[in-house]
């Protein structure tokens, strides 16, 4: 399985399909590192504009938002 972390510069739009061969991307296994990827790109400047998978996940920027929110929710209550 693959998962592609589409990435651009800080403001950038969502990827439309026929746009995806102009941005950078980074390929993983399992889908927890594409994420781990999004969060690290997401703090750098830049910012994660899809992950798309081989068995048919695609997240959108939103989604890859509220995901890392979420997580990052769930991990500040399991520290307390």
């Amino acid at each position: 399985m693959t998962y592609r972390v589409y990435s651009g510069p800080r403001g950038s739009e969502s990827i439309s399909p026929l746009d995806k061969d102009r941005h950078l991307y980074k390929e993983f296994g399992v889908l927890d590192e594409a994420m781990s990827w999004a969060r690290h790109i997401n703090k750098s400047g830049r910012v994660a504009l899809l992950i798309e998978g081989d068995d048919g996940t695609r997240l959108t920027k939103q989604q890859i938002v509220a995901a890392l929110k979420s997580a990052e929710g769930g991990e500040s209550h399991h520290a307390a």
